[in-house]
C-alpha cells in the first residue's frame, strides 16, 4: 500500500481546516478572515476556496465565503447511513413520552458536539436546535463526551476553553472544569444547569460499547420542568436509555 507524500498530507489539512472554518461561520467570511481563522496564508486560503467553490463545499457570496450544499449532501449520507442515529431514535421517542422533555443525540467531532437526532417533549423548548448543529463540548451535555477523552485531549480542551462563565454568571476555571470531568467520569452522568441557556437544565450520560465512547444521550428541559427532586429519577432514566442505545449498536 502506498503512503500519499507530506505534502498531499499538509494539503488537505489545510483544506480541512477551511472547511471547518466555514462550519463554524454564523455569517460569511471574507478572505482575510478565512486565511486568519484558519492560519493560513491568504494566497493559500483563496487557492483552497476555488477547489472547495468548485466541488460545492463552499460558495461565495457578496459579503463572502460560506458552507456549500454539498455540505449538506455529506451530511444527508450521514444520517441515511450512520447507524447509532437508526437504533437510537426509537429510544429517544420513548424517553422524550416517559420524561416529557427533549431528547437528543450527540456525537464528537474533534473539540465540539454534533447533533444528529432530536425528539421534542411535550413542551418544546423556546430556542431550537437544527440537526447538524455544532455546540461546545464544556458545556451541557458536551461533558458526557469530553469527560471520556483521552488525557492529551482533555488537557488541550482545558486549555482551549478555560477560564470562561455560564450564562447564569458562574466562573469556571480549568480546575473547576477538570474536577467536573473527572466527577461525570466517576459517576456516569453529566447534569448542567443554565450553563449554555438559562433556565434550561439537561441530565446527559456517555453511549458507552465496549471501551468506545459512541455518542452522548441527553434530556433538556426549562428548570421548571426539571426540578431537582426529579434529578434522580432522570439520570436513571438517561442511563438506562443510554445502555439501550448501546446495546442495540453493532
Amino acid at each position: 500500500m502506498t503512503t500519499a507524500p507530506a505534502s498531499t498530507m499538509r494539503s488537505l489539512d489545510r483544506a480541512f481546516d477551511v472547511l471547518g472554518v466555514l462550519d463554524d461561520g454564523r455569517q460569511p467570511l471574507r478572505l482575510s478572515e478565512v486565511a486568519r481563522r484558519a492560519d493560513l496564508h491568504v494566497a493559500t486560503a483563496q487557492r483552497i476556496l476555488n477547489v472547495l467553490v468548485e466541488r460545492g463545499y463552499a460558495a461565495k457570496e457578496e459579503a463572502g465565503y460560506v458552507a456549500g450544499p454539498a455540505a449538506l449532501a455529506t451530511a444527508h449520507a450521514f444520517l441515511v447511513n450512520n447507524r447509532l442515529s437508526q437504533v437510537a431514535l426509537p429510544v429517544l421517542q420513548e424517553l422524550a413520552a416517559t420524561t416529557s422533555l427533549t431528547a437528543s443525540l450527540y456525537v464528537r467531532v474533534a473539540l465540539a458536539r454534533v447533533l444528529i437526532a432530536r425528539v421534542q417533549g411535550r413542551n418544546p423548548l423556546r430556542y431550537q436546535l437544527p440537526i447538524g448543529e455544532k455546540l461546545p463540548l464544556h458545556l451541557g451535555a458536551g461533558k458526557a463526551l469530553a469527560a471520556w477523552l483521552p488525557d492529551a485531549e482533555l488537557d488541550t480542551l482545558i486549555e482551549r476553553t478555560t477560564p470562561f462563565t455560564w450564562i447564569s454568571g458562574q466562573q469556571v476555571t480549568a480546575d473547576d472544569l477538570a474536577a467536573d470531568l473527572r466527577r461525570i467520569k466517576q459517576d456516569g452522568y453529566a447534569l448542567s444547569l443554565s450553563e449554555r441557556v438559562l433556565n434550561v437544565t439537561a441530565v446527559s450520560a456517555p453511549i458507552h460499547r465496549d471501551d468506545h465512547v459512541l455518542g452522548a444521550l441527553s434530556i433538556t428541559g426549562t428548570s421548571g420542568e426539571l426540578t431537582e427532586d426529579d434529578h434522580a429519577r432522570l439520570i436513571g432514566e438517561v442511563r438506562r436509555a443510554a445502555d439501550a442505545i448501546a446495546a442495540r449498536c453493532p
